[in-house]
């Protein structure tokens, strides 16, 4: 079926269930809707309207809509009213059914008082394992696992191991990968499903366990734990506190959306602004909102660089045609510092650029500054000379843009790498930042060497 096929009959089906809500026809409407994979279920759910989510509510079970709310992707200020729309028993139960992790992110996003009031009325059990990873710092490791593993002890036998599976595999995020704890619940090892299944029922799990267990700290960040599942190509990774006690597992679905939010979040920062989803959804006023803080900053910055020009009146006064320069030189700058900005956010973002790397960084973007300069600088030295017919002039445009793509190289490398050792995200030193100080550093060079070799100018 080609992809416009389907997406007819994507469209069919969504006006085909749309008709069958209005028409409160509730057994034809689970048997198409429960049929459908949940992520298609989340998607019809988003495309409704306020009514038809209620006559949906009426139709499916808390555990059936725990499924389907798994899947949303809604601004998280919509969290709340979605389930203002529900009865607080219903949501309640629904946020019970959930995976643990995933209600925690939800609840994350209420008020302290509705979070209070959700626990209250949950059941007991349920609401005790949201209570504790509700503790934990926002995007930390513990943040985002699940307590819904099943852990098996290294002194019990593979029959009695694959007995707790059969029995606790449907509560379970996933089971293939098995940890293996001690009589304290210290991580010792790890099984995968396929040990167990091939091993002899009478062997001892410490027998067949990988005691090389690659695990991460409760506190670990988030993005160093998608760092660490990526490199080691793992469907689950076990969380672990201070004194090697297991907590919980982080699955390699959790990991996919850290590494979203995370993009998301540097490619904002290199955009100047601090959430790049607000071209959807969001209010003129609120998108406005979100871009001032960095256009205000970048103002003053602009401002500055007016300020510097202004010191150089009486050059410009002089010889008025370096003013067709300026955005040439000040472009380049700011182009060559964006890319060199670029690949150090994402060497130092992968873990690729480490402290002994950062030296070895800035030598090869010097290296690189120098021959672009220099080849921009022979190229733009050649055409004001055949342009304007004044070599001196060509070769101060030229020699600026050579000094200029060495020092905004350099610059565009350097800031980040200072922003990381200062333990700040690198990302915020975001490409107009970038932009905005070299454009200060490119104008101090092109006019300070203009003034210098004045004399010779035409």
């Amino acid at each position: 079926m080609t992809e416009s096929m389907e997406r007819e009959e994507q469209k069919r089906l969504q006006e085909q269930l749309i008709n069958l809500l209005k028409e409160n026809e509730i057994d034809a409407f689970r048997e198409e809707f429960l049929d459908m994979h949940p992520y298609d279920q989340g998607q019809f759910f988003e495309e409704l309207d306020e009514d038809l989510r209620f006559a949906l509510y009426e139709m499916l079970s808390p555990e059936e809509m725990a499924n389907i709310f798994e899947q949303v992707e809604v601004p998280e200020e919509d969290y709340q009213d979605l389930l203002s729309e529900m009865h607080p028993m219903f949501a309640a139960d629904m946020l019970a059914e959930m995976s643990t992790d995933d209600a925690v992110d939800v609840l994350n996003e209420l008020d302290k008082e509705q979070v209070a009031s959700y626990l209250t009325i949950m059941d007991e059990e349920a609401a005790d394992e949201i209570k504790e990873l509700l503790h934990y710092e926002e995007y930390t490791a513990g943040s985002i696992m699940t307590t819904e593993f099943i852990a098996i002890k290294a002194n019990q036998t593979v029959r009695s191991a694959m007995q707790i599976l059969r029995r606790e595999a449907p509560g379970a995020e996933t089971i293939y990968y098995t940890f293996v704890v001690d009589e304290q619940k210290h991580l010792v090892g790890v099984i995968s499903l396929r040990d167990l299944i091939v091993a002899d029922e009478e062997t001892m799990i410490s027998d067949v366990m990988s005691e090389r267990v690659v695990a991460v700290s409760v506190a670990e960040d988030q993005e160093e734990v998608a760092r660490i599942m990526r490199d080691y190509n793992f469907l689950a990774l076990p969380v672990v506190d201070f004194q090697q006690h297991l907590l919980g597992i982080i699955t390699v679905d959790d990991v996919i959306d850290v590494m979203d939010e995370e993009a998301s979040d540097d490619y904002s920062k290199l955009a100047g602004i601090s959430d790049v989803d607000d071209t959807a959804g969001n209010s003129p006023f609120g998108a406005a909102k979100k871009r001032l803080p960095w256009l205000i900053i970048l103002l003053f910055l602009g401002m500055m660089t007016a300020s510097l020009i202004g010191r150089f009146e009486d050059t410009l006064n002089q010889v008025a045609i370096l003013a067709i320069f300026i955005p040439l030189i000040g472009g380049m700058a700011g182009n060559t510092g964006t890319q060199a900005l670029a690949v150090a956010v994402r060497g130092i973002a992968t873990g690729e650029i480490q402290e002994e790397g950062k030296l070895k960084l800035l030598v090869r973007e010097a290296l690189t500054g120098v021959i672009t300069g220099g080849s921009c600088g022979i190229a733009v030295t050649l055409v004001v000379y055949v342009w304007q017919g004044d070599f001196i002039l060509g070769a101060l445009v030229g020699i600026s843009v050579f000094a200029t793509l060495i020092v905004a190289t350099l610059t565009g490398a350097f800031i980040p790498l200072f922003m990381h050792r200062l333990k700040i995200d690198p990302a915020v030193a975001s490409g107009p930042f970038i932009t905005t100080i070299n454009d200060l550093i490119s104008i101090l060079i092109y006019f300070g060497l203009a003034t210098t070799f004045m004399g010779y100018l035409k």
